[in-house]
């Protein structure tokens, strides 16, 4: 397998690690008896997060993929590969 990177990715990462750290913050809280409206919400808001994450990968590699289709493997290559990753949005 090929590295493959795109600009946005340490963001993402970024994003993704704070979701992380949000997410064990609310495990904390259900130990800690917290009301369930409160984990809901929190839960909501991480959910959140890396819903946006997904996103801004996924459009990332969308615009990367057809913006060099001609240049690496063509447009068919790159109109299969949007299939695959649009099962995902």
């Amino acid at each position: 397998m090929t590295e493959h990177r795109h600009e946005s990715h340490p963001a993402i990462v970024k994003r993704l690690n704070r979701a992380g750290g949000h997410l064990r913050s609310i495990v904390e809280m259900i130990e800690a008896g917290r009301s369930c409206v409160d984990v809901a919400q929190q839960l909501h808001a991480v959910e959140k997060a890396v819903a946006s994450a997904k996103r801004a990968l996924i459009n990332d590699h969308i615009d990367h993929c057809l913006a060099h289709a001609e240049v690496s493997d063509g447009v068919g290559s790159a109109v299969e590969e949007f299939r695959t990753i649009s099962k995902y949005l």
